[in-house]
């Protein structure tokens, strides 16, 4: 999903599997956030979206970010995050279905915002990515940089 020029671009959403992202934008829409957010489905869209010529970073509010990603992995993407001056303090935030210590330990080690493990549940799911979407869209105060 993408928004139009009325609406800027604050959730960039980076998620692989077609449910979850389905589910997230609706729970999203349901929030009245959806038309807010752009989807990507591999780490290298995410790179291209953030760093290419779309020049929107400056409107993100936050990056949902999913870890096991084909083409360029969630925590490679994170890293190259981290490492720009223009998106070094954007929100990131894992939501992923690893469990693995060492992902979590590494999200953080990157800097990592939040870590979350995706709820096998269906309402939960959607009932968590509602709440994210609206503390980080609405309630966070990003910092002025």
């Amino acid at each position: 999903m993408n928004t139009t020029d009325a609406h800027p671009i604050e959730i960039l959403m980076v998620e692989d599997n077609p449910e979850d992202a389905e589910l997230a934008i609706r729970a999203l829409r349901k929030r009245k956030l959806a038309n807010r957010l752009h989807h990507v489905e591999d780490g290298a869209a995410a790179l291209n979206f953030l760093f290419g010529s779309h020049g929107t970073q400056h409107t993100l509010r936050v990056v949902l970010l999913d870890l096991k990603l084909p083409k360029v992995g969630g925590l490679e993407v994170l890293r190259r995050l981290r490492a720009n001056p223009q998106t070094k303090t954007l929100p990131v935030v894992v939501l992923t279905s690893s469990k693995e210590d060492r992902d979590l330990a590494e999200a953080y080690t990157l800097g990592v915002n939040s870590y979350i493990v995706k709820p096998v549940d269906f309402n939960k799911f959607a009932e968590v990515v509602g709440q994210l979407g609206l503390y980080w869209v609405l309630w966070n105060e990003p910092p002025k940089l």
